[in-house]
């Protein structure tokens, strides 16, 4: 799971598995495999390093 902030709303709490793909168009839109959007603040890249982290910290425990 990661935090992203929504570009109306509030940072929410999104399950890191469902992202298909993540577009900058100039904003950032996230597409989760469900077909949902999402318009967020962060950049592309910041949202790679989130699921980057989140995924190291889960392997990281089952070692």
């Amino acid at each position: 799971m990661i935090k992203v902030t929504r570009f109306k709303g509030p940072e929410i709490i999104l399950n890191a598995e469902l992202i298909e793909f993540i577009e900058q168009t100039p904003d950032t839109v996230i597409t989760l495999t469900n077909g949902q959007k999402l318009l967020v603040h962060e950049q592309p890249e910041e949202i790679v390093r989130r699921v980057l982290q989140y995924k190291r910290a889960i392997f990281h425990n089952y070692r």
